[in-house]
């Protein structure tokens, strides 16, 4: 008997002792919801037990942990990873049939934890995964947002944002841990007596603790999500509010809890730019206050803090921490400037996410003044210090010191938060090898000529109990079944599959669970956006957040030179496809708001044309999260990763999507060349410019006028959209977003991939006329992803970067 079988009955007892006694509802009526908490209560039971005993032994051994800070930790739902991190899946499931219910009931009852929004907050919650699952001893450090980012609505075709009141009703998952706080300190002014500085702030906020159990799988091992939440240090004027005066009496509650709110404010006004500051410091201190205390907690020293402590920041969001450290070293600790430089240096180490200049996040100084007076004075004293010594390495070269400098003098003086996590980290990594490459080729060219050790490349990956073992059961089965269950641990061991492609029975087992995917995302469509889609047709996939550089608006084009090109012959053999897309646009950017809108219309007008029928469709599904991306990469056939090639920095949907057996359409770009070297190049659609033409076209002159009127498709696609043949009634909607590309220089060079991507869509109906080698060459993308597991990744980091040896 195993020992899932063993705990079904005293499992079930437990769900229903968690109904009577915490949930407090009798048995025999529990609703769904109150199943979900049970359940929950009877996991986190289990949680509690594997968190205590593993920081019981990470303190016995004094071991050197990892202290992951990032914005974002999109970790979606927690109830099916727990359940099978623990083994008690069936249990759970038989436990919950006694309720006549059935277990996928439950888990939709779970609202997602909105802690993220893209693909950096996706990937720091599978680091965390891998981390527990490799034994590393790790703790992850963000915001307890009560809000997330926003929720998705779609209203007339535009997006609509409301609140995500994700903790409304609370969450079984946290652990609220009343005895750990810390205050945050802001504004105000410094003193110096002598040596010693004291930061005299205005106004403080309280931060307390919240924890969240992260499980591994096939270990016991857990890894530790610490929120923090801000509480203001009084929550309200009493005076003001027996006088009548309320609104007063919680401005103050107010104006320090908004704080952690919601996830990346509007900082298109100045109180939205300091409130982003203020967020990024709050969870910086806290987690640094944290840190030191555990750490001087076990061993009574700050001497040994590097040789004990790594700090990864996940790109520059927490990169003020560098200063904060200092200051906490210096000012707090009493050390000298130059021990604490050197042990902070030696703790410290950075992934950059962006290639774009633009998108490096800076601070103006006159804000950092206002916000953290002391910080300012410490990166101002690191500046200083550091040009110094890169002046000996190149001496009379003001460019490049200017180049290098953590303020950028030009016009407004602003602080580099890139340029100071570089200095203050002893490796900084990039996140795809053609990323890794072009930072020190391009952005980071003078720190690399400085410092050539200190880059380096961890390509990104996924976590396989996700994005596989849980969100496509019918293709997790039909593996265990062939190879066993040993790639749940070790993805690697999905090369055994690639000669099973030219087994028969095994590519129909393969597309019958394909086709059980697509049914569940046809049932989403027509549940989420009204509009009924055949899952015979090809699920033409692009889902990720709305920006100009990921070219969705690319993806727009070839959707309606498609209807074009079937009202032009609809007697021709068409593959009928399925255009789906989702993601949010942040709440201020007009442009990528304007392309969610033209995708609805032309949508609109494809979906109702009687002549189209089911050849072509085009839906826009609302709200993406990571549960409806547990629904969409099983589903889909056909992966649309279409950035600008030098753009992207790696890309993980990419992955999630190939491991599910959706074929790659993509340029040469980020971890697309990766997932190509892998897979081959039969087995991918690989289109348009590379990196070296994109920057070659740029310097000799990009003319997209030239593409517009020497390709007769483009022209009929472009003109249609401008002329407003999908939004009659106000038909210059569009103009200015065509405008962007004829006139306004087509920044992402979008005219000149078209044809390109046009050719490699060809290419695409031809294959998928052919079914048997199309699940050949979708099996062998699953195959071939072992090298894409975040666990690969996070072993990458712990011995290269981070020092700690993996237990597993």
């Amino acid at each position: 008997m195993s020992q899932e079988t063993s705990t079904l009955p005293k499992l079930g007892a437990a769900i229903d002792e968690h109904l009577l006694k915490t949930v407090g509802v009798p048995a025999n009526e529990a609703s769904s919801t109150d199943l979900m908490q049970a359940v929950a209560l009877v996991a986190r039971e289990q949680l509690a037990e594997r968190w205590v005993e593993t920081q019981k032994a990470n303190r016995a051994d004094k071991a050197r942990r990892v202290y992951y800070l990032s914005m974002e930790f999109l970790i979606g739902r927690s109830m099916s990873n727990a359940l099978a991190a623990l083994g008690i899946t069936d249990a759970a499931a038989a436990g919950v049939s006694e309720h006549a219910h059935k277990l996928e009931q439950i888990t939709d009852r779970e609202p997602d934890a909105a802690l993220g929004n893209g693909g950096l907050g996706r990937l720091a919650a599978c680091f965390l995964d891998s981390m527990a699952t490799l034994g590393l001893p790790s703790f992850g450090y963000g915001i307890r947002y009560e809000y997330g980012m926003f929720a998705q609505d779609i209203m007339g075709g535009c997006q609509i944002e409301y609140p995500d009141p994700w903790l409304a009703d609370g969450t079984p998952w946290e652990f609220p841990r009343p005895d750990i706080s810390t205050s945050v300190r802001f504004g105000g002014w410094v003193e110096h007596v002598g040596e010693k500085a004291v930061w005299r702030p205005a106004g403080e906020v309280v931060a307390k603790a919240y924890d969240m159990v992260i499980p591994g799988h096939g270990t016991k091992k857990v890894s530790t999500l610490r929120l923090w939440k801000a509480v203001a240090p009084a929550h309200l004027d009493l005076a003001a509010f027996n006088t009548g005066d309320y609104g007063r009496a919680a401005a103050v509650k107010n104006e320090f809890e908004n704080i952690s709110w919601v996830l990346y404010p509007n900082d298109s006004t100045p109180a939205g730019r300091e409130l982003r500051l203020r967020q990024e410091y709050f969870f910086v201190a806290a987690s640094i206050y944290d840190i030191i205390q555990r750490h001087l907690a076990e061993h009574g020293t700050l001497d040994n803090l590097s040789d004990k402590v790594v700090i990864h920041l996940n790109d520059t969001h927490p990169a003020i921490s560098v200063a904060e450290l200092m200051r906490v070293l210096c000012d707090e600790h009493g050390l000298p400037w130059a021990k604490a430089w050197a042990l902070c240096k030696q703790t410290f180490s950075y992934t950059n996410h962006t290639l774009m200049p633009e998108a490096l996040e800076t601070w103006p100084v006159g804000l950092m003044q206002h916000v953290l007076p002391r910080h300012l004075e410490i990166i101002f004293r690191i500046n200083a210090e550091f040009l110094a010594e890169a002046e000996k390495f190149r001496p009379g070269d003001p460019g490049f010191l200017s180049r290098l400098s953590l303020i950028d003098e030009a016009g407004e003086r602003r602080v580099r938060m890139a340029n100071l996590s570089i200095v203050g980290s002893h490796k900084v990594n990039g996140v795809s090898a053609l990323h890794s490459n072009l930072l020190v080729e391009t952005i980071f060219s003078d720190f690399a000529a400085l410092w050539p050790d200190r880059f380096t490349n961890m390509t990104n990956g996924v976590t396989p109990r996700r994005w596989l073992s849980t969100a496509n059961p019918g293709l997790a089965n039909l593996l265990d079944k062939h190879i066993g269950s040993g790639w749940r641990i070790n993805l690697d061991e999905l090369k055994k599959i690639e000669p099973l492609r030219e087994d028969a029975a095994f590519r129909a087992s393969f597309t019958a669970v394909k086709r059980e995917n697509k049914a569940r995302l046809a049932a989403l469509i027509e549940k989420t956006t009204g509009v009924k889609v055949n899952p015979a047709s090809l699920f033409d996939v692009q889902v990720k957040r709305i920006h100009e550089y990921k070219r969705q608006l690319l993806n727009v084009l070839q959707v309606v030179r498609r209807y074009q090109a079937i009202l032009a012959n609809p007697h021709a053999e068409w593959v009928p496809r399925v255009t789906i897309f989702a993601g949010k646009a942040a709440s201020s950017y007009v442009t990528a708001k304007s392309i969610i809108r033209l995708i609805h219309d032309i949508g609109a007008v494809i979906n109702n044309d009687p002549r189209i029928g089911d050849k072509l469709k085009l839906v826009f599904i609302p709200n993406y999260s990571v549960s409806v991306a547990e629904v969409i990469m099983p589903g889909a056939d056909l992966s649309e990763q279409v950035s600008t090639a030098g753009t992207e920095a790696s890309g993980t949907g990419n992955m999630k999507l190939a491991l599910n057996g959706a074929l790659t359409i993509g340029t040469d770009d980020g971890a697309n060349i990766e997932i190509r070297e892998n897979v081959g190049d039969d087995n991918i659609f690989i289109f348009g410019l590379r990196t070296p033409e994109v920057q070659a076209l740029k310097r000799g002159g990009y003319q997209p006028m030239r593409y517009y009127e020497s390709n007769p498709s483009l022209k009929a696609v472009l003109d249609a959209i401008s002329g407003g043949q999908f939004s009659p009634s106000e038909p210059g909607r569009y103009r200015p977003l065509i405008d962007s590309l004829l006139w306004g220089g087509d920044h992402y060079m979008l005219l000149a991939d078209y044809q390109s991507y046009i050719e490699a869509h060809d290419k695409v109906d031809t294959l998928f006329l052919q079914p048997d080698e199309w699940a050949k060459k979708a099996i062998t993308n699953v195959a071939n992803m072992g090298v894409f597991s975040s666990d690969r990744t996070i072993a990458q980091y712990a011995d290269e970067i981070w020092g700690i040896p993996v237990s597993r």
